[in-house]
Order: C-alpha cells, then structure tokens, then sequence
C-alpha cells in the first residue's frame, strides 16, 4: 500500500478581498483653490490681490457688500491647475522678484494642500500703492504786536 498524505500547501485565493471599502473620490471645487491662493499672497507682505475691474451693472448690483470680486482665477483641466492673478503692490517693491515669490507660495500651496500638479502661475501687477502722505500737523504762530 502506497503512502497517499495530502503534503499540499493550503491554496491561496486568487479573488480579491470584498471587505475592503473602496477609497472615495474627493473634489476639490474651485472656490477652495481660489482661497488657498488668495490667502497665500495674503500672507506676502507687500501684495494683495487687485480688485477684479466691474462694469457699471456689476458695480451697482455689488453694492450689498457682499463678497468683492477679486483678480484672481483659477482653471483646472483633470489634475492640473493653473492661476491668473493681478496684484498690488507696495510702492518701493522689487516687481519682479515679488511676482517670482507669489508664483513659487501659490504653486507649492496648491500643489501641497491638494496633491494636484500647478501647470502656472501668471502674475500680472495692476497696481502700486503709495502710502498715503500725512501732513505735520501746524502750528499756529502766535506773535504779539509790539
């Protein structure tokens, strides 16, 4: 009589595991991406976001106080990104080297925060602001008739 021991190695299932949830898609909405990068230069001293130019309509429609229309705008195309900004700047501001500074935040930001791929970041500075000049306040002679 021949030996007939079963010396097989318990077979593995070749089936995948159906009791692990599936991992859920998050959207990112384009508001969250316009306020990262706004709070990002926000955070750049010597820059704010411009206001975005209004036609009379927009102007008189606005005027609740509502949110204020910004330069800023964000397009997505799958996992890329890209962002049109206008800036103002302090007067006596190196432009380019400030630009080059928001470019660099708002990519690393977006792209840290999101795990999406920043493809640019257009800056255009549409302004400068010059600090406003307060006058000494003046002293009144005050001389007697002699």
């Amino acid at each position: 009589m021949a030996n007939t021991a079963n010396n097989s190695a318990p077979s593995k299932s070749t089936q995948p595991n159906t009791n692990i949830a599936p991992i859920p898609e998050v959207e990112i909405s384009k508001s969250v991406l316009v306020d990262i990068a706004a709070t990002t230069i926000g955070g750049i001293q010597g820059t704010e976001v411009a206001p975005a130019p209004m036609n009379m309509g927009e102007v008189l429609r606005n005027q609740s106080g509502a949110r204020k229309p910004r330069a800023l705008r964000v397009t997505r195309d799958g996992n890329s990104v890209s962002v049109d900004v206008g800036l103002n700047v302090d007067f006596g501001q190196n432009l380019v080297a400030l630009s080059r500074q928001v470019q660099r935040a708002v990519s690393e930001n977006i792209e840290l925060m999101t795990g999406l791929r920043v493809s640019a970041v257009n800056v255009t500075v549409q302004g400068v602001c010059v600090p406003a000049v307060t006058a000494a306040p003046r002293t009144q002679a005050t001389g007697s008739a002699s």
